[in-house]
């Protein structure tokens, strides 16, 4: 259930808010001026703030602008509560920080609308990695509980990178970072060549990736993944590592190691006639081919055949 604070020195105006949010099934906070908000949003840390432009102490403008400023708070949602419907005003609020403004007399219903599409935009941007732009662990887990709902045949396929470690350590972490990208646009270009229904990709961390997508597109699509991103990695190494087919590698005991270049291991799990009792079996599995594809040198695709033998 998600928090909100309620900001207005107007009691009615925030007796009003508060009621009907409760009656949409949100926890509400009220305070009547900015001193007290702020020491509530440092307390409780709220999912939500609805603020009102004019208060007496510190106005809603100075309070969105301490909460940005705050590391605490930089990222809490805020929408501005305004009587004012001047260009001008609507651009301070924004200025300072905030996220969406109402404009005083609202809507009920835009004013519910309003906050349930910014809290759903904050979390679907707090889901998001920051390097690739791709949704993160927890849209995953969800897209393929959904997919283990639905009961229809798909295939889940769990992208990791190979000697990613020892690139790391031969080229600093900033390269490193190129090639988690490369990864991502080669996912994306392979899921556009995929038709419909378009494969759900997300990032889960690091250096690891997963697709899901109809079964019958699960081959298809690592192959893609694969050769995509080998066409291309050989130019995030340095021209001689390149040419001779991998890289060198001093370890503690100062002994030089050699490792192949950069590729990919992509372990796939399919549903089969049975299905999957939960998500988290699908996973097991993708993560128990994935490292029977690292077995291999080189990018290498392991699928789990045996629920294909059910089918």
């Amino acid at each position: 259930m998600s928090l909100v604070l309620v900001v207005d020195d107007d009691r009615d105006i925030a007796r009003f808010i508060e009621i009907n949010l409760r009656l949409e099934g949100f926890e509400v906070l009220v305070a009547h001026d900015g001193e007290a908000a702020e020491q509530l949003a440092y307390e409780h840390m709220p999912d939500l703030i609805l603020l009102d432009l004019m208060m007496p102490k510190v106005d809603g403008v100075e309070l969105c602008r301490r909460l940005r400023a705050n590391p605490a708070t930089a990222t809490l949602p805020v929408i501005m509560l305004t009587a004012k419907s001047l260009s001008a005003d609507k651009v301070v609020g924004l200025t300072a920080g905030a996220d969406d403004y109402i404009i005083k007399p609202f809507d009920t219903l835009e004013l519910v609308a309003r906050v349930r599409s910014t809290l759903r935009r904050t979390a679907e941007m707090r889901a998001t990695s920051p390097l690739t732009g791709l949704p993160g662990n927890h849209r995953v887990e969800e897209e393929i509980a959904d997919r283990v709902a639905a009961d229809d045949p798909f295939g889940v396929c769990y992208v990791d990178l190979d000697n990613f470690k020892a690139f790391n350590d031969r080229y600093g972490f900033l390269r490193g970072d190129e090639v988690i990208t490369l990864l991502a646009t080669a996912m994306r270009r392979a899921v556009g060549e995929m038709g419909e229904p378009p494969p759900f990709i997300g990032h889960i961390g690091g250096d690891d990736f997963v697709a899901v997508c109809t079964r019958d597109q699960s081959e298809p699509l690592a192959r893609r993944i694969i050769e995509t991103f080998d066409a291309a990695a050989p130019r995030l190494h340095d021209h001689d590592d390149a040419t001779r087919g991998f890289v060198e590698i001093t370890d503690r005991q100062g002994t030089i190691r050699q490792f192949p270049l950069v590729s990919v291991s992509i372990g796939i799990a399919v549903s089969g006639q049975h299905g999957y009792r939960d998500h988290r079996e699908v996973v097991e599995v993708a993560t128990e081919m994935k490292k029977v594809a690292k077995r291999t040198v080189g990018s290498s695709i392991a699928v789990d055949r045996r629920a294909l033998n059910d089918s």
